[in-house]
């Protein structure tokens, strides 16, 4: 029996370290003076010097489609101490063709008249509630805590896009007017005020604000309101004033504290009649032209729900927006007439 002889394959002849060492070091040098001496037209003859030196992989590279080049010369901003040090032109990759025709700028209605609309009172009634929760989706939502509906329906809002807020319970002027369980009132040691906040809050999943039910005593009370603004503050949420007093300091408060505020312009349904409703968004789109921006407070009564329904379906020349939008506008107002009143002031 004869035993098998491994195959040998040739070696190949190997380059020595030291050679190739000595050729790169002396690329790099050819590369060097002439780019010192020949700027760009030593640039654009790097493919006969890669030929020179590379002619194996030169000849494979031939085959390769060649790369477009664009020229992008910038400004003349050689003059001054702080001028970029660029070569120019600069020479680099073409732009791909989808970037050379810009993608369509879709129409805004951006500079139209915003109207911002809070259905507060919710949790009390879920047919209703559903009937407000099917309003257009920047319609925004205010629950009160204390229902037991009221989790569930905070989530069904959120679910369909409108911004759910707490309906905070807060003392009236008058008191045998209840405002309900576990309202801020006067008198109540800033802890108990913490709590009752806490709790509130942790009654309405998903919210992004509060305002005031009631409240036409507690908010003109500066001290009482300093802890509910710490708490929103903590939490990055805003206070909606639902303003239901002419000396109400939530607004300076809550921006006091770095808390977004802004105050209700128009009641929709003091007097619950479609006409009366009417008027009521008449009197909001005219604050709209004027200021750019205008906010109101709406109930989910059926003739309330009826007139919105059809005024929302049929609206041109607004857009309708979430309140902290319509709180960011307002603030936006108020802080141009603040800095308008200190020029003139000079």
């Amino acid at each position: 029996m004869h035993r098998l002889r491994p195959i040998r394959r040739p070696a190949r002849p190997r380059t020595d370290s030291r050679t190739l060492r000595s050729i790169e070091v002396a690329f790099w040098l050819i590369l060097a003076l002439a780019i010192g001496v020949g700027g760009e037209s030593a640039l654009s003859g790097l493919p006969n010097l890669g030929n020179l030196f590379l002619p194996k992989f030169a000849a494979e590279a031939r085959d390769a489609p060649k790369p477009q080049f664009v020229r992008l010369a910038l400004p003349d901003v050689t003059q001054g101490s702080f001028a970029p040090a660029v070569l120019y032109p600069i020479v680099a990759h073409a732009f791909p063709s989808w970037m050379h025709t810009p993608a369509p700028v879709e129409k805004t209605e951006a500079r139209l008249p915003a109207i911002a609309i809070v259905i507060d009172d919710m949790g009390n009634d879920a047919a209703l509630d559903r009937r407000a929760i099917a309003l257009p989706r920047a319609v925004s939502l205010s629950f009160l805590p204390y229902p037991y509906a009221t989790p569930m329906l905070a989530r069904e809002g959120k679910r369909d896009g409108h911004e759910i807020i707490v309906h905070m319970p807060m003392q009236a002027d008058d008191g045998e007017e209840d405002p309900g369980p576990m309202a801020l009132k006067l008198g109540l040691p800033p802890q108990e005020i913490l709590r009752r906040v806490d709790w509130a809050l942790s009654r309405v999943p998903g919210f992004v604000g509060i305002n005031n039910h009631m409240g036409s005593r507690f908010t003109q009370d500066r001290a009482a309101l300093v802890p509910v603004a710490e708490a929103l503050a903590d939490r990055h949420v805003f206070f909606f004033d639902s303003r239901t007093t002419g000396n109400s300091q939530i607004v300076p408060v809550a921006r006091a504290f770095g808390v977004p505020s802004a105050s209700r312009d128009v009641f929709l349904d003091d007097v619950q009649t479609p006409e009366a409703i009417s008027a009521q968004l008449a009197l909001l789109e005219r604050d709209a032209r004027e200021h750019g921006i205008a906010t109101a407070i709406g109930h989910p009564h059926a003739v309330t729900l009826d007139v919105l329904t059809h005024w929302c379906a049929n609206l041109k020349g607004y857009r309708l927006v979430p309140i902290s939008v319509g709180i960011r506008m307002k603030t936006a107002l108020d802080m141009g007439a603040v800095v308008a009143s200190l020029e003139n002031g000079k």
